[in-house]
């Protein structure tokens, strides 16, 4: 039985959809003329959700050239894969989560400098959740402090995609392939496959909104001080609650959702009247980064 004959005839039909099992590429696109840029892709699997107090097992990174002008991923150029002993037994929920037991770390670690040298000169950093992988990379290997970052959970807007759900395997499944999933290094290689195929509505590579996110600043902005009637309001608004600091905060991109911000709080949240703000900037190489940044009073 001939399968890409009969997997041909499924398509062709509109009541089946065929799905492939991935197979990393070398080469992803044809070369320009003109110079390419350096990419990596990266994923990690960990003890637990807190980076202060849990730590990683495995590590996966896909390094990359890409074309600066289109996006278009070009080819491979390197990857790494590495479990690394905790020094303490992993939960059963850990090794259900990840197919990870004691036995398969016991006694590994990441090699500090291959990663150092598959990572070093970056244009970008990309991790299918920046804002949870971030953190603990930093703890483990300071490298990543130093690098630009994106996120193609938050940089790609897949709802304007028509995209139903920003998880990597439903992605892969509507671009009409599969892998396994929650292996830290297959993540990457279906990660980096998702970004070197066009978008389904813009027509894009997947990586093209990542690198026009990169010269963007991102504003944190905190309510300081906001009445307590407008807490369902600012809720709405995708504000999160920090109960430490006891207030409101949002994260934006770009100067013009900025200012759009400071025009809603002033006229929805503080009634057209005179208040002070806190503001945080980060750029590319400090986003999703738990280490402190500076914050500035603003008064609108």
């Amino acid at each position: 039985m001939d399968l890409e004959q009969l997997a041909a005839t499924l398509s062709a039909d509109p009541d089946y959809k065929v799905l492939r099992r991935l197979r990393p590429r070398i080469e992803l696109a044809p070369t320009p003329n003109r110079t390419l840029a350096k990419g990596v892709v990266i994923d990690t699997e960990t003890t637990g959700l807190d980076p202060d107090t849990c730590k990683i097992i495995e590590i996966g990174l896909v390094a990359f050239e890409y074309d600066p002008v289109t996006g278009q991923p070009i080819r491979v150029i390197g990857s790494y894969g590495a479990l690394e002993d905790p020094g303490h037994s992993l939960s059963a929920e850990t090794t259900e989560l990840t197919g990870i037991t004691d036995a398969m770390v016991a006694g590994q670690r990441i090699d500090d400098e291959r990663v150092g040298a598959l990572v070093s000169d970056a244009c970008i950093v990309i991790a299918h959740n920046a804002d949870f992988d971030r953190p603990f990379l930093e703890n483990r290997l300071p490298i990543f402090s130093q690098l630009p970052w994106g996120c193609s959970l938050t940089d790609i807007d897949w709802v304007s995609e028509k995209l139903g759900s920003r998880k990597l395997d439903y992605i892969a499944f509507q671009m009409g392939f599969f892998f396994g999933a929650h292996r830290a290094e297959e993540d990457c290689q279906a990660l980096l496959e998702i970004l070197s195929r066009p978008l389904p509505v813009s027509g894009q590579a997947g990586l093209k909104p990542l690198l026009d996110r990169l010269p963007n600043i991102g504003y944190t902005v905190y309510a300081l001080n906001s009445p307590f009637a407008t807490k369902d309001a600012l809720k709405a608004r995708q504000y999160r609650w920090d109960a430490e600091g006891k207030v409101w905060h949002r994260t934006l991109a770009g100067s013009e959702a900025f200012n759009e911000e400071i025009a809603w709080l002033k006229a929805t949240i503080y009634g057209g009247r005179s208040a002070k703000i806190d503001v945080e900037e980060r750029d590319a190489r400090s986003r999703f980064s738990r280490q402190t940044a500076p914050r500035n009073i603003k008064v609108i």
